[in-house]
């Protein structure tokens, strides 16, 4: 893990799941975070925003693109919905999805792109309806 210590880890995740996510989503999921899961929320925390998310290799619009399709690609409907919204902060274009979701349509199937395209188009007109971006 590049020499970080966990503390510094953990406190570089959660500046990086606050700039992709935004401050209301992340303050709603730690306010609502138990005892039981805190062990699995400072995981996540660490690995994924903490390491993942913040290497310099990609641009946070490309880990976007990617992480969209992969849980387009596995089912996983409510995290889709969550990262489609934090395209506001990422960069990552409607477009950017939309080429995302075509490619899932060919590697992943068609199923699971039609129902990622389904789930895209309502956050998007939830995201309009509210103004944002």
């Amino acid at each position: 893990m590049s020499g970080a210590k966990t503390g510094d880890r953990y406190s570089l995740g959660m500046a990086t799941r606050r700039t992709v996510l935004g401050d209301a989503h992340v303050d709603r999921a730690e306010a609502a975070k138990t005892e039981f899961e805190q062990p699995f929320q400072e995981l996540i925390t660490e690995a994924a925003w903490g390491h993942v998310w913040s290497r310099p290799n990609w641009t946070k619009r490309e880990r976007s693109m990617v992480t969209i399709a992969l849980l387009a690609a596995l089912g996983h409907d409510e995290e889709l919905a969550m990262h489609i919204r934090a395209t506001a902060n990422t960069g990552a274009t409607r477009d950017d999805i939309r080429e995302a979701l075509l490619h899932v349509a060919i590697y992943a199937g068609v199923p699971a792109a039609n129902h990622a395209i389904k789930i895209a188009g309502k956050v998007y007109e939830e995201m309009d309806t509210k103004g944002e971006k």
